[in-house]
C-alpha cells in the first residue's frame, strides 16, 4: 500500500497534506524519514509516525455509538444532524456509515463502520440478526397484547415475524426482533392500540450497548467484539 494512502485512510490528513509533510521530513517509517509519499509499505508491519503522532492503521473501522435523540441515521442530511457528526473530524473522513437505522428519536446502540460486506450480511433478512429494544408505552400491555405481538401483528398489510417481549412493568419491557421494517416497533404497538413513548436499542446481534457510554459517546469495538460480528 502507498504510504500516503495508508495515512489518509485514517482520516488524520489529506494526501496533499501528507505529501507536504513528507517533503519537509515530518513522516517516518520504522524510524527512518520517508522520502516519497508514494513509497510502498506494509500497513500491518511498519510503524508510521505523521508529524509526531503514530498512525494507527485499520483496514476497517468498527465503532459503537450511544445514539442520542434528534440525530438521523445517515451519512448526511440537509435538515438534521447525523450520527456521523458525533465523531471527531478525522473519523468523519474515512467513509463510515451506520449499519442499519434507528428513527430520529430512538436512542441507543448503533454500529458505525466502513466494512460494507459485514454490514450487508448483518442487515440481510436471511441472517435473522436479533435486535433488542427497551421500551415504554402509553397504556398498560395485557397478556393478550403480548401474545399478539409475539405471534405477529398486521402493520399495514405486512404480518410481522415472531418476536419475544419481556415485561419490566405493565408499561415497559424489552422486545427482541429478527427483522427491521420501517417504524416497526411503533407500528406493532399501534396494532395493539398502544403508543411508544420511549425506545432504546440495547443490543444488536452479539453487541450489547456499553453502559459506560453516555448519550452521544462512542468507542472502537474491541477484538472480541469484531470477531463475534464477523462470525455472525
Amino acid at each position: 500500500m502507498r504510504l500516503d494512502k495508508m495515512i489518509s485512510s485514517t482520516g488524520v490528513a489529506s494526501r496533499s497534506q501528507i505529501s507536504s509533510a513528507v517533503r519537509s521530513g515530518r513522516v517516518t517509517v520504522d524510524g527512518v524519514v520517508a522520502r516519497k509519499a508514494d513509497m510502498q509499505v506494509d500497513p500491518d508491519a511498519v510503524r508510521v509516525v505523521y508529524c509526531g503522532t503514530p498512525v494507527c492503521y485499520r483496514k476497517f473501522t468498527y465503532i459503537m455509538l450511544n445514539k442520542p435523540e434528534g440525530y438521523v441515521s445517515a451519512t448526511e442530511d440537509g435538515k438534521s444532524p447525523t450520527v456521523i457528526e458525533l465523531l471527531p473530524e478525522e473519523l468523519q473522513k474515512i467513509g463510515l456509515f451506520p449499519c442499519g437505522r434507528l428513527d430520529k428519536n430512538t436512542l441507543g446502540l448503533m454500529l458505525l463502520t466502513n466494512d460494507g460486506d459485514t454490514s450487508h450480511r448483518l442487515l440481510a433478512p436471511k441472517s435473522h440478526v436479533a435486535k433488542t429494544y427497551a421500551f415504554r408505552v402509553k397504556f398498560p400491555l395485557s397478556e393478550a397484547d403480548v401474545a399478539a405481538l409475539e405471534s405477529g401483528v398486521d402493520i399495514g398489510g405486512y404480518i410481522t415475524a415472531p418476536c419475544t417481549v419481556v415485561f419490566d412493568g405493565e408499561r415497559e419491557g424489552r422486545i427482541t426482533l429478527t427483522e427491521g421494517k420501517y417504524h416497526q416497533i411503533k407500528l406493532m404497538m399501534e396494532a395493539v392500540h398502544n403508543q411508544i413513548t420511549y425506545l432504546e436499542r440495547v443490543s444488536f446481534g452479539p453487541l450489547t450497548l456499553d453502559p459506560a457510554l453516555d448519550r452521544g459517546q462512542w468507542r472502537y469495538l474491541d477484538g472480541r467484539e469484531i470477531a463475534l460480528l464477523q462470525k455472525k
